[in-house]
């Protein structure tokens, strides 16, 4: 049986499908320009595709990518006045990927606390 090939765009849209909320803001993090693109809408003002199109030197359709990823995983919203359309910053997943670091930071750092008092005993072991 021979399959046809897949296209990016149905993998990715059948793969965001299938994540988590959680793992779809990472996903979406782990982009430097989307990165860079909330930075800008953390100021707070709505921006259209277009301004952050100028804004960061990309053609309309490499920008639109990047809004669709960031809108799936939730974090900004679109509104759509007459053909423009406007993206705000959504808190909300970026406070819950900052809860999810910090409780995984806190379970690590207890992890190395146990590692410095363990050592020190498996080292006295060895001697003995």
């Amino acid at each position: 049986m021979r399959l046809a090939p897949a296209t990016g765009r149905t993998y990715s849209h059948m793969t965001m499908q299938r994540l988590s909320n959680l793992d779809r803001t990472f996903r979406a993090l782990a982009d430097g320009t989307r990165r860079s693109m909330i930075h800008v809408l953390a100021r707070g003002e709505a921006r259209s595709a277009g301004e952050l199109g100028r804004q960061f030197r990309s053609a309309q359709p490499t920008i639109s990518n990047h809004l669709k990823v960031l809108e799936q995983a939730g974090l900004v919203e679109r509104t759509i006045e007459g053909r423009i359309h406007r993206f705000r910053l959504r808190q909300k997943p970026l406070k819950e990927a900052g809860s999810w670091i910090i409780r995984h930071q806190a379970f690590w750092n207890g992890a190395v606390d146990q590692l410095d008092r363990l050592l020190p005993e498996i080292a006295g072991n060895d001697r003995g």
